[in-house]
């Protein structure tokens, strides 16, 4: 994780993921209506919060960025890269406390990792899960262009009963035409 780089933007800046920003994410993993598409129920605790965010950090299949706010240190969510097979691809996480909804942070939040993966770190393809349900994660792959490849039937067993998953994929020549 330590050779996680920070990557400035407009609004927004990625930086390596510390366990010290657990207190400020626990905004995101205590809300019962943010979490409800994820595999597990909000946090009641800050202590869960703690554990979550330190498995992440420790985690050497995930890299994780805090997202901040331009000129404020403090996390308002988090994007994670996950290389699940070898050859080119990648698989990306986002979170976003629900305050901060609806002012386009995620998708500028998203876009900067999808660059710094496949400008910098030369991934040929990008993909995503998420539940069908999730119109606000659904909507922000659309806006980014990614293309919905699938669903998967009976994917997974969440705390809202087992769901199905959309499988939304892009690939660098993709990403490029559009910036």
């Amino acid at each position: 994780m330590s050779d996680t780089p920070i990557i400035p933007g407009g609004r927004v800046t990625l930086r390596r993921l510390v366990v010290a920003d657990a207190a400020a994410l626990h905004a995101v993993y205590s809300d019962a209506e943010a979490m409800t598409w994820w595999s597990h129920a909000a946090h009641e605790t800050l202590a869960e919060s703690e554990a979550a965010v330190a498995e992440r950090v420790a985690a050497p299949e995930w890299r994780a960025w805090a997202i901040t706010l331009a000129g404020d240190d403090t996390a308002i969510g988090s994007v994670a890269a996950h290389e699940k097979r070898q050859g080119g691809v990648i698989e990306i996480g986002y979170s976003l406390a629900r305050v901060h909804w609806g002012r386009g942070l995620a998708t500028e939040a998203v876009g900067l990792l999808i660059t710094y993966l496949f400008e910098v770190e030369g991934y040929r393809r990008v993909f995503a899960d998420t539940d069908p349900d999730n119109v606000g994660s659904n909507a922000l792959l659309t806006r980014l262009g990614f293309t919905l490849e699938g669903r998967l039937r009976g994917e997974w067993e969440t705390h809202i009963g087992v769901r199905d998953s959309f499988i939304w994929g892009l690939l660098r020549e993709e990403w490029e035409s559009r910036v």
